[in-house]
């Protein structure tokens, strides 16, 4: 957890319930920008099909990956749960992860073009993969969340520091803040 978390906290319970769920949540976020990463970077559908076939245990119905939303909602899980498992974090952050990843998939085209009005003189195709996952991620959560924008734009820098290069966490932190001044009207 970053230290500027730990000094917010006004009293000693309030100081451990919060540090524990943000740093579940933090944890959750980094399992979520991992797995959008590897979905990015193009783990291909035939995994999925490999991964069931022969598997009589296999909880993808016969005919669903013929929709293509639940081959992408399959191929998603599929791929989350591989890497998840990876992972130690609580069962609360496992499925908050989860659910940014499945949210972030399902509204991409729409978070691609949020990015691209905003991200001045970058093409998102052109962006590290790293920082367009990163963006993706917080901008999904100022667009359809209540989460405050402090706390979205904070844990994007974080991930951006951590995860990416010495210049992701100021780009990162521009389009985010012109995104939330758009969408986070007060």
């Amino acid at each position: 957890m970053a230290e500027s978390e730990a000094s917010i906290s006004a009293s000693p319970s309030a100081e451990t319930s919060e540090k524990g769920r943000s740093a579940g949540r933090h944890s959750a976020r980094e399992v979520a920008l991992q797995v959008l990463y590897a979905i990015d970077l193009g783990t291909h559908e035939s995994d999925l099909e490999m991964e069931n076939a022969g598997d009589p245990d296999s909880e993808v119905e016969e005919g669903a990956l013929e929709d293509p939303a639940l081959r992408i909602a399959a191929r998603t899980q599929a791929i989350f749960d591989r890497i998840a498992e990876n992972f130690v974090v609580p069962s609360s952050a496992t499925d908050f992860a989860r659910e940014l990843v499945m949210s972030v998939v399902a509204r991409s085209d729409r978070l691609d073009e949020l990015l691209g009005a905003h991200a001045k003189n970058w093409r998102v195709s052109r962006m590290a993969a790293v920082d367009r996952n990163v963006l993706r991620m917080a901008s999904y959560e100022l667009c359809d969340t209540e989460t405050p924008v402090a706390v979205i734009i904070d844990e994007a820098v974080d991930l951006a520091r951590r995860f990416g290069s010495d210049t992701s966490p100021a780009f990162v932190n521009g389009v985010l803040d012109a995104i939330a001044r758009e969408v986070r009207v007060s």
